[in-house]
């Protein structure tokens, strides 16, 4: 992949590990390695915004403090607790994982990306996260956030169904770092989230400029 040069790698892994010493997010969830407020979290997470899922995994943890409570409790209730962010079938999902998980794998969560994607609702982006942030291992994610950085930095071009992308997710998986992994991902989620947006990104801000493939063509646009 001619546009992933090692030096390019580095000095893009130098700058934005740089530019979260104070711009990375904080969030309850961040602050632990139990896997189980962990999984709770990346499953309320599925499409929906940070800010939003806070207050509801604190009231679902309150609820359901372990996740032998989670696999008995009844659906309905469940999906009360998640009902702010939408979306009844995750409630359904998440019950049926966590009875799952109490009958195959003794109420604890599987630490393997392979059967964690055996789990209702569950996708390879849920399972790796799950399994670098709560089992520290140095796997790469990839969701819109950080397929747009990719894109935008290197200049790659992913298909439609950026979740499903051979080449992005190469892309991801090669410029993750062996070691802190799970620290990299989250910097990665966080840049899109803020400052490497969808709309209105804040290009003339942002430390990546001199070297990115987008910043660098719209300039050039405007100076035609």
């Amino acid at each position: 992949m001619k546009h992933l040069e090692a030096k390019k790698i580095e000095w893009f892994r130098c700058q934005l590990t740089t530019w979260s010493a104070e711009n990375l997010r904080d969030f309850p969830w961040r602050r632990t390695r139990d896997p189980y407020p962990i999984f709770v979290a990346e499953f309320l997470l599925q499409k929906t915004n940070a800010a939003n899922v806070l207050p509801v995994w604190e009231a679902f943890l309150d609820r359901y403090s372990n996740l032998k409570t989670l696999a008995t409790a009844p659906v309905e209730e469940v999906a009360r607790i998640m009902q702010p962010l939408g979306l009844f079938f995750r409630a359904e999902r998440l019950c049926q994982s966590a009875q799952l998980i109490e009958k195959n794998y003794g109420g604890k969560i599987p630490a393997t990306e392979a059967e964690l994607l055996e789990l209702p609702g569950v996708g390879i982006y849920t399972a790796r996260s799950v399994c670098t942030h709560a089992f520290g291992q140095p796997v790469a994610v990839l969701d819109a956030n950080v397929a747009r950085i990719l894109e935008r930095f290197f200049g790659l071009k992913g298909t439609r169904v950026k979740s499903r992308c051979k080449l992005l997710w190469s892309a991801a998986e090669r410029i993750a770092p062996d070691k802190e992994t799970s620290r990299w991902n989250l910097i990665l989620l966080d840049f899109g989230a803020v400052a490497c947006t969808a709309r209105n990104p804040r290009c003339h801000e942002c430390p990546l400029q001199e070297q990115c493939n987008f910043f660098n063509f719209s300039l050039r646009q405007k100076e035609q």
